[in-house]
């Protein structure tokens, strides 16, 4: 899916409202906020705040369109000259019989209009909003923050930026976001996706114009998703089904090796080969049933044991590199001779960033991914620690830089390659458990070694990593661990890719599906 800049938006909106009309628009916009309002309830009091701009007029036309079992009030804060569209709006919420307001004037007047309240609309400000907002909407989003009532916000929660993410003070704390048209990238990005709750995109009939904008933000859907997968030929032997050489594990490590080469069988891969040190290699036996372990002489040196490895990957079509290795300079020699040499795509986590962190330029041009998380990433930069409001401008200033893809681990995995900056919108908490670095290598690896490109299999694994974790969870509600990630690829493959009118982003097989 393309993910907009308010900019982008207002490009798209432009043309949207030159071809079909913005009243037309606003009154589609409406129709499904109303749709949405009603997975959360099916009567009680609406209470909508809604501003001077467009974002009021959505908050008018989403009463409009609700049915009779719920009682409508909008707070109205009218500016002195208010867009068509939002007049147009405005009088069909007054026929359908929603009770106009004004907007109340102090703290007092807006815990009073929130008191009774089911639903609150925060129709107060759009993307286009300058943070932080204006102090006369301070009381109104405390009383909305302190209800009880479920709060839903219309495209983005006031006093969150809609391209950085970053929230002003005050700044609404939704339930949930219905987002109109296309997502903007300040609601999959921290602290602004914590304040969106649970997102929705509503098509409002802007996908010709959405289409002609070229995004420079990107996150997948299970459509698209479902799309990028490789899918296995009747014809496929073991090798040519996926065949991943995972070089990783140590005597003090050995569970990052198993983690990893799980993680590739599970994703697909017919046939998975791990390198792995001699004092390593009789755990990874005890729990590697089918998949073959090859042992790396620990006493030969690094130039033999690339000769090794070379031979090894003869036979293979990725490599994931890293996790468990030590961190000696024997090995250091090693990662750095074979990856320089070995002509298949890599994955390199955990203990191989850490040996690329100063020869950087040997991997400039090769189609490989590095996945670092936030305290990797500082070493590998070489700019030390990078703050969260930062983040896209870091990645994309060292992907730039160093040409090299890259998966840069959060809240909000971002994965850039130098085109689009690509956010990921599934995951969860639970996946903050040791080793589940170590799955999302072995994703990738398989990815990869079934022909999909670095970025494609960066951010394809990435998705499904979150959801087989949002999965898990869903099983485990405490106490989540690695293993339970991989064990969940299988179940959490969306089921059904058509794309509804509405649709929950990141978790969509969890409402066409399972429970």
């Amino acid at each position: 899916m393309q993910v907009l800049t308010p900019a982008q938006m207002r490009e798209a909106d432009r043309a949207a409202s030159a071809r079909v009309g913005e009243s037309a628009l606003m009154r589609t916009a409406g129709e499904r906020i109303a749709e949405a309002v009603q997975r959360y309830a099916r009567e009680g009091r609406v209470v909508a705040f809604a501003g001077p701009g467009n974002n009021g007029g959505d908050a008018f036309a989403t009463l409009a369109a609700l049915p009779a079992s719920f009682e409508r009030i909008a707070y109205a804060q009218d500016a002195q000259r208010n867009s068509p569209a939002r007049d147009q709006a405005l009088s069909r919420a007054q026929a359908a019989g929603v009770q106009i307001r004004s907007f109340p004037p102090d703290r007092r007047g807006a815990d009073d209009a929130v008191r009774a309240a089911a639903i609150i609309l925060d129709g107060l400000v759009g993307t286009g909003a300058r943070l932080p907002l204006p102090q006369t909407y301070t009381a109104t989003i405390a009383a909305m923050n302190d209800s009880s009532a479920c709060v839903i916000a219309i495209d983005v929660p006031s006093g969150i930026d809609a391209e950085r993410g970053t929230a002003g003070d005050p700044a609404v704390r939704a339930r949930a976001t219905v987002t109109l048209a296309a997502l903007k990238p300040g609601l999959l990005l921290p602290p602004g996706s914590s304040h969106a709750g649970e997102l929705w995109l509503a098509d409002i009939g802007m996908a010709q114009e959405i289409a002609g904008i070229k995004a420079t933000h990107s996150a997948l859907d299970d459509e698209e998703f479902l799309r990028l997968l490789p899918h296995r030929a009747a014809s496929s032997d073991k090798r040519s089904a996926g065949a991943p050489l995972i070089v990783a594990g140590s005597e003090q490590f050995p569970g990052a090796a198993v983690l990893c080469a799980m993680s590739a069988a599970r994703t697909g891969a017919g046939y998975v080969t791990v390198a792995t040190s001699a004092r390593a290699a009789p755990a990874l036996r005890a729990h590697l049933l089918e998949q073959v372990v090859v042992t790396l002489d620990d006493a030969a040196a690094p130039a033999r044991v690339v000769e090794e490895l070379l031979e090894v990957a003869k036979r293979c079509s990725s490599i994931g590199i890293g996790p468990g290795l030590p961190l000696d300079d024997r090995t250091g020699e090693i990662v750095r001779g074979f990856a320089s040499r070995v002509p298949l795509p890599i994955v390199a986590d955990a203990s191989a960033l850490f040996h690329f962190a100063k020869q950087l330029d040997l991997l400039r041009g090769k189609p490989i991914v590095l996945t670092p998380h936030a305290g990797e990433f500082a070493r590998l930069s070489g700019k030390g620690t990078v703050r969260e409001r930062d983040r896209v401008e870091r990645l994309r200033e060292f992907v730039d830089r160093t040409g090299v893809t890259t998966l840069l681990k959060g809240e909000a995995t971002l994965v850039y390659d130098g085109a689009t900056m690509h956010i990921n919108p599934s995951g969860t908490a639970a996946l903050a458990t040791a080793g589940t670095g170590d799955v999302l290598t072995g994703i990738i690896a398989t990815l990869l070694s079934q022909g999909l490109t670095p970025v494609d299999a960066a951010r394809a694994a990435a998705y499904w990593h979150g959801l087989a974790g949002q999965v898990a969870e869903r099983k485990r509600k405490v106490g989540v661990i690695a293993r339970d990630v991989y064990e969940s690829l299988a179940e959490a493959m969306p089921r059904d890719a058509k794309v509804p009118l509405l649709m929950r982003i990141g978790k969509l097989h969890q409402e066409r599906g399972s429970s």
